[in-house]
Order: structure tokens, then sequence, then C-alpha cells
């Protein structure tokens, strides 16, 4: 290596660096490695240790017995271990190492404006803001406990620059790619002279280095000791919520010294106990930026609804709530507990306008079903849980039928509710819970709402 050159390779290091890598992932020869090995630039680890089955991955942390299994490997001619739990992200093996970097950090010299942005924040967000840049300065953790359109996104914005003056890394996780996809063009419109990239599987971002990082929860696998700033939204969501390995990849990917911001509209219980208790610090924005109070759900009685479907009729009241939307042209999003209930209900909602639609996760027109709904050219949409968060329809009421279920949770009645008046030139909305029987669940988001209601005229942050 010339001596004009330097000791290392920035691209390399731009690379690996806060990374785990496999081999194949790492478009650099052999040779380059190796050199960077012999001179503790770059370090390589077995992929996966143990015993078959009491195993574990080092790549997203993984330890059940039931998701490791053995296949015969043509690299090592052996019977080799690997990961059945990571394995959408590149298969990581006991014979393969995985590859990180050792060597110094990425310089980073950031602009003297990081935030080009010339909004307002009302006051609610204002107060939020400021918690969380105080958190990100004295690297802390803080839940930002804000209501369905209150603004989250806008309440980063400071806080971010504040780290990235510093010379920070900043990661925002979120277990769902579409909100990925959604905050990417934002914040490249705010940060105009910052590296960005969006992660996700596919993404073209995949190897960028980047100041701000934006990525979904799995892509964390792939990422160690990386950033010193690590902001979860939708902390409650699925699958987050309920995967180990995706709650270590988080930690993981920060540093020893980080910053921990977590958002959500819906706190499990356990960390309500612990902020009531005052032992997890956190912020509240309890009003919409809108200043008018979040839409209190009705219950009204359906009798025995499930009932009503399979007999091929619409429970009459909520066949009289439909008309009434139709009759007075208001789109209405109406929820109901899984697909096989949907597709029976469905023909018979047309019965009532050609127009109304149905959309689930896995239906292959989504996207193209909710453009519809967007545009105005879906008078009722009917769903599952999977558009209960992360879609906005500017004028709408919402309705859900079978509250009760137990698909139906306090946190997804609430996102649920959260999806009627979030628009500033359509505040209002009605929503309503059609049931056979009241759940604790529908009585705990019915009082959880009213309860962020009765904060924000307390704090005077809501016109009545």
């Amino acid at each position: 290596m010339s001596l004009n050159l330097p000791a290392f390779s920035e691209e390399l290091q731009h690379h690996l660096f806060g990374r785990k890598l496999l081999k194949s992932e790492i478009p650099f020869s052999p040779e380059l490695l190796e050199m960077h090995k012999k001179h503790g630039w770059i370090h390589y680890e077995q992929g996966i240790r143990g015993e078959f089955p009491n195993c574990i991955c080092l790549r997203c942390g993984n330890q059940e017995a039931h998701l490791f299994a053995v296949f015969p490997c043509a690299h090592c001619g052996k019977s080799s271990v690997y990961c059945r739990n990571c394995l959408m992200m590149g298969r990581v093996t006991s014979c393969r190492p995985l590859v990180s970097w050792t060597g110094p950090e990425p310089a980073f010299h950031p602009p003297a404006q990081p935030l080009q942005w010339e909004g307002m924040l009302s006051e609610g967000q204002q107060a939020a803001s400021k918690a969380v840049m105080d958190a990100v300065l004295k690297k802390k953790e803080m839940l930002v406990w804000a209501v369905c359109g209150a603004g989250k996104t806008e309440i980063l914005f400071n806080g971010i620059e504040a780290a990235i003056k510093n010379g920070g890394r900043v990661c925002i996780a979120t277990p769902r790619t579409d909100v990925v996809l959604e905050l990417a063009p934002r914040f490249r419109r705010v940060f105009p002279d910052i590296s960005i990239a969006a992660l996700y599987g596919g993404s073209p971002d995949r190897y960028k280095w980047a100041q701000l990082v934006l990525s979904t929860t799995h892509q964390l696998y792939r990422f160690k000791a990386a950033f010193d700033t690590m902001i979860v939204d939708e902390v409650d969501a699925f699958p987050y919520t309920y995967d180990e390995t995706l709650q270590r990849a988080v930690k993981k990917a920060a540093k020893e010294s980080c910053a921990h911001i977590y958002l959500t509209a819906t706190p499990n219980e356990t960390w309500q106990r612990e902020c009531r208790k005052g032992l997890r610090p956190f912020v509240t924005i309890p009003a919409r930026y809108h200043r008018r109070p979040l839409p209190v759900p009705e219950m009204k009685w359906a009798g025995n609804w499930r009932k009503a479907f399979e007999k091929g009729r619409l429970p009459r009241p909520v066949e009289a709530w439909v008309k009434h939307r139709l009759d007075v042209g208001k789109q209405t999003l109406l929820f109901l507990p899984n697909i096989r209930l949907m597709k029976i209900a469905e023909p018979l909602f047309k019965k009532l306008h050609p127009d109304i639609e149905s959309v689930h996760a896995e239906d292959p027109e989504r996207k193209e079903k909710v453009g519809r709904m967007r545009a105005g050219k879906t008078p009722v949409l009917l769903t599952t849980t999977i558009l209960e968060r992360g879609v906005t329809f500017p004028n709408i009421d919402v309705a859900v039928v079978g509250a009760e279920d137990a698909i139906f949770t306090e946190a997804a009645l609430v996102q649920i509710a959260g999806r009627a008046g979030r628009s500033a030139d359509f505040p209002t909305g009605v929503v309503t819970f059609f049931h056979y029987g009241r759940s604790q669940a529908m009585v705990k988001a019915q009082r959880h709402i009213s309860a962020m209601n009765e904060e924000a005229r307390k704090r005077g942050l809501i016109d009545e």
C-alpha cells in the first residue's frame, strides 16, 4: 500500500462500522479483508456458538432451540448449524464467520444548520421536544406518550439536530416497513445536508453508511454498537413488543452510552404503571396539534353479530349506522376481528353500496384499495387490525364490529379510535364500538382516551 494512501480502506470502514455482516454481504476482495484482519481493523467471530440444539446466534441473539437446524454444508463439507430466526436476512451458520469493524470510527463533520424546517410546534409538542432534546444530550432514556395524531415526528427534529451537531449517529427504528417508507422523504426534506439511509427488506440503502438511519427493527440484527441516539417508534406494536430478539437487536445496535427515546400512543400496562409511580421518565402529549379533543368511542349493543353474519344478514344496529353514513356521504373505516368474518360480511355490505371494499394484510391489492379510500372513491372500507395504525384518512367515522373480541386489545382500540378526527380541516369524527357484551379492553380504551382529553383540558391544550 502506498504511503500516500490511508492505512485502511475508508470504503470498507464505512461498509462495516457498527455492523456484523456475513462475508457474502461484503463486496471487497478476500485479499483486502485479510490485510485488514492482519492489522486488527476487522474482526471475525463464529456466527453460531454452542452445541446443537443449545446454541446462540451471534447476529440476532436467538437462543430458542427449535429455531436452530442442521444441514449438510457445501462450504465446509460437514453438517452445520444455522439460525432460522433471522434466515430471511441471509443464513448465519456455525462454520462461517460474522465480520465486524474494530478500527477507528468514521469521522463526521456536521453542517452548521442540519435542520431546515420552518414549521411551528404546538405547546404540547414544544414540551415534548425539549424533553427529547435533554434526554439526547444527557444520553438518558425517555418515553414520549403521545396521542394518535399528536405530531410525534416533528418533536424529534430538535433532538436529532442536537445529536448530529455533537457528531452523533441516530437511528429511528420502527416495526413496520411502510412507516420507514413514509418517514424517509420527510426527514430528507428537513435534513437535506445529512446522509440518510432507509433500511427495510430489499432496500437499496442496505449497506450505505449514514448519519441518520431509518430502519425496521429486523434490520437492526446486522448492527452492533453503532448509534449514539436510538429512537423506537410504535414501541408497543407487533412484532416488536412480542419478540425478544428484536428488543435485544435494538439494545445491541446502541452504543454503551446512548440516548433511548421510545414513542407510543399506547404504552403497555407495565410502562403505564411505572410512569404513574415515577419509575420511568416520560412526557405526555395529550392533545393533537389542531387543539380539538380526541373522539371518545361510544359503545353500542349489536346483539349476536357473529350469528347474524353467519345467517347472511347484517346486524341491524350496524346496518343502520352504515346506511346513515352512506346517506350523508361520510367515509367510514369499519374493523372486523378476522379475515374469515370479513369475507362473509363483505357481500352483505356491498348490497348497501357496490363500491364498498375490504382489505387485509395478505391482500395483493392492499395499496390500491387504501389509495382508493384516500382518493374518496370508497365509501366504506372493511379492514382487519392491519389499518389500526400508520394510515391517515382526512374525514372519516370509525366503527369496530365485535369490539369485545380478544384481538381488540386496549392498545388496538385506542389506535383504531385514533384514525378519526386527525385532520385540522376535519378535527371531529364518530367512533363506535359495536359489541355483544363489553370487554375490559373496551372500557379501558374509552377511559384512556377520556383521561388524555381531561389532561389536555387541565393543561390548556385543547379548545372546546
